[in-house]
């Protein structure tokens, strides 16, 4: 921010000011207050099979929307407690592309307009699995021509919500990002809406970071892949990649350009969307919605010491954006952070990067040279305590940004029962992917961070397991995207939860137990459901809802019911319990009859088995299903895993092969945990699907 910047550079924002959690600086509302206790709160599952989870929307009426990078956009229904598949979208899917993202518009209640965030296929090369190459992988060396094929986009779109289905007919589709496909990295983002109903839309840098050390990608070799170097991108005034955006969409699907952002319209080699310029990885961003302000957090480069000859360890960075900027990327890591320039060819450093005057003169570079000055993050940190902010903790880097709690606006509410309290009031929260927590930022006039404090640490174990995407609903209450511990597959840990302030009540949500047996097998299929184990902490009486078919109607109120079905299909049987003061909780089980999910076997590698990065790997994948099986719909992804997240690095097809693995600057096995992921996946004709994965060894 410029006029945060300006004070910083002026010594006005000192270290005294970021103190550590339980110092009594705060924002006025919490001066002097005491956080309410973890069990005050209660976490409840609203889905606990979500896919691979990536965003979420709560709906006015808390129905809650969340994706896929598969595709698939679910529906919560709160009424029910039952999960339902909305719309299913035809994905690109190749490293980490794939559906990203997902927000309702500010005027929902009226045109019900969902927008989506995704990699259309377009005809990008895949991977032919009768051939010995990947042909889905683009060459890291080679001519214009040899790129050109991979050339592609993702498409920011809006569709109809009717009902619980989302219409994929009534597409209107806005606006087109650029993407380098077949090549890592970062082509997320995040949609936002602020009270004037403009639309900020978070874009990846689109490089790949694995050959530069874990420090700044900018490699300009004649005929190296453009993706090496981010200067193309995040530094480049003419181009929407390492971006926020900000742009107004009209009734029929265009846009226009809102006053104040960083280039006026007309202006040579520049785009007009860019409202901030210079990020890496804005994976995540929310507005104030008091304020205005723009919260986003941008992901870390992955070199853990700082080098004389390279620049900075890595940083992670929360930004508060109330006026367009440059965050320097990848020229800086912070506005008092450079990095060095370094000559790829030669292995020559040159001098540090000037912060306060950038320029670009990268040969990928199509905007300006010279670039705005670098602004500085509210908050930046690295792997280490930091000595800025040592309520942040340690471990990995993976910051993103939570919403901003509106605590006045509840008032009008009737029950406030799971509402949070006053006591967050105004505050930031941030969540750390890496780290398993939420933490509360207090912020003071100005806008600097004068106090970090944990958010219900205590409440799981882990509070919450990677944490994707946080929102507070309707009801006050927070909901949670967690992602689990494993990489690009539906992970066992992988839920959709809720997080519920009870301590004006006391009052807990039963507990529930559901069994079913069978749970597969030729119709006529007789299941068996149970109850038993479902309880209600505070013993009160409780209530059965039972249903069968997923339609959303109840088909039982007994404690342990049977039902026949008759047809073939996958059907979620849900058990929604009630108590007297109605609150409830649901749990469900899918029930499949006729075709069965595939059996799928990752026969090798497997776990523990020890490669080198440049080694070729074999793989084998083995599958048993009731139709024949089409080895040509094998996919199979090779992810570099670090610390509790990976990186794709390729994507295959076929039910055996070899991936050529590459060396990976700034993955040093002997500093940091970093693995070799194979992901095994098969779809059979009835659109079931079955994973298998395996962990490697990365020696040497």
């Amino acid at each position: 921010m410029l006029r945060r910047l300006a004070l910083f550079a002026a010594g006005a924002v000192s270290a005294a000011l970021l103190v550590a959690p339980g110092a009594t600086a705060a924002a006025p509302d919490a001066a002097g207050q005491q956080p309410p206790p973890d069990s005050a709160f209660e976490k409840i599952t609203l889905n606990d099979r979500p896919g691979e989870p990536l965003d979420l929307a709560v709906l006015p009426d808390k129905r809650v929307l969340h994706v896929t990078r598969a595709g698939q956009v679910w529906l919560n229904d709160p009424d029910t407690g039952g999960n339902k598949l909305a719309a299913e979208l035809d994905v690109y899917q190749h490293d980490e592309e794939g559906l990203q993202n997902v927000a309702i518009d500010p005027d929902f209640r009226k045109n019900k307009w969902v927008y989506l965030y995704y990699s259309p296929p377009l005809d990008t090369p895949v991977d032919d699995p009768l051939t010995p190459v990947n042909e889905g992988d683009a060459p890291f060396e080679g001519t214009e021509e040899d790129w050109d094929r991979y050339q592609g986009h993702l498409q920011l779109s809006r569709y109809k919500l009717r009902g619980d289905t989302l219409d994929l007919a009534s597409e209107q589709k806005i606006l087109q990002v650029p993407v380098d496909r077949g090549i890592c990295c970062h082509v997320g983002g995040d949609i936002v809406f602020d009270a004037k109903g403009n639309l900020y839309l978070t874009t990846g840098d689109d490089s790949n970071p694995f050959e530069s050390d874990g420090y700044a990608p900018i490699d300009e070799r004649d005929g190296r892949h453009p993706a090496f170097d981010a200067q193309r991108t995040s530094a480049n005034t003419d181009d929407l990649r390492g971006k926020v955006l900000r742009i107004k969409v009209r009734r029929d699907g265009s846009y226009a350009i809102p006053r104040g952002n960083l280039f006026r319209p007309g202006t040579p080699k520049t785009r007009p969307e860019i409202y901030a310029m210079g990020l890496r990885n804005p994976f995540r961003a929310e507005i104030d919605p008091r304020t205005g302000d723009l919260y986003v957090a941008d992901y870390s480069p992955d070199a853990r010491e700082a080098s004389d000859a390279r620049g900075p360890a890595g940083q992670g960075k929360w930004l508060v954006l109330d006026e367009p900027g440059n965050y320097g990327w990848p020229y800086c890591a912070t506005a008092e952070l450079p990095y060095t320039d370094y000559d790829f060819a030669t292995g020559a450093s040159g001098e540090p990067f000037d912060c306060a005057a950038p320029v670009n003169t990268s040969p990928h570079n199509t905007g300006r040279t010279e670039l705005p000055s670098v602004e500085q993050p509210e908050v930046w940190y690295s792997y280490g305590e930091s000595a800025e902010f040592p309520g942040l903790g340690t471990g990995g880097i993976a910051p993103m940004a939570g919403p901003a709690y509106d605590h006045s606006w509840l008032t009008t509410l009737r029950n406030l029962d799971v509402a949070w309290p006053r006591y967050y009031d105004g505050a930031p929260l941030f969540a750390e992917w890496g780290r398993d927590y939420l933490r509360e930022f207090r912020l003071d006039r100005s806008g600097a961070v004068t106090d970090i404090r944990p958010v219900v640490q205590t409440l799981a174990d882990p509070p919450v397991d990677n944490p994707m995407d946080l929102e507070f609903g309707p009801d006050g209450a927070l909901y949670v995207l967690e992602y689990g511990d494993g990489y690009f597959s539906e992970n066992e840990d992988a839920q959709l939860s809720r997080i519920d302030y009870i301590g004006r009540t006391g009052n807990h949500a039963p507990d529930v137990e559901l069994a079913a047996a069978p749970v597969k097998g030729l119709a006529p299929l007789t299941v068996d459901f149970s109850s038993a184990g479902t309880a209600d902490p505070d013993g009160d009486r409780v209530r059965y809802a039972w249903d069968f078919d997923g339609d959303g109607s109840t088909d039982s109120n007994d404690a342990n019911p049977s039902h026949t079905y008759t047809e073939d299909g996958t059907f979620k049987a849900t058990l929604q319990v009630t108590d007297r003061h109605g609150r409830s909780a649901a749990m469900d089980v899918d029930i499949r009859v006729g075709n069965q999910a595939p059996e799928v076997t990752l026969v090798k590698p497997v776990d523990d088995q020890e490669f080198h990065f440049g080694d070729a790997v074999d793989f084998e994948v083995a599958v048993a299903d009731e139709d024949e099986v089409d080895c040509t719909e094998v996919v199979v992804h090779y992810v570099v895993g670090h610390d509790s997240h990976g990186h794709a690095q390729s994507t295959t097809a076929g039910c055996t092969g070899t991936i050529q693995t590459r060396p990976i600057g700034g993955h040093d096995p002997a500093h940091g945990n970093i693995t070799g992921v194979f992901v095994a996946e098969y779809t059979d004709a009835g659109g079931l699907t079955g994973s298998d994965l395996a962990v490697m060894k990365v020696v040497g």
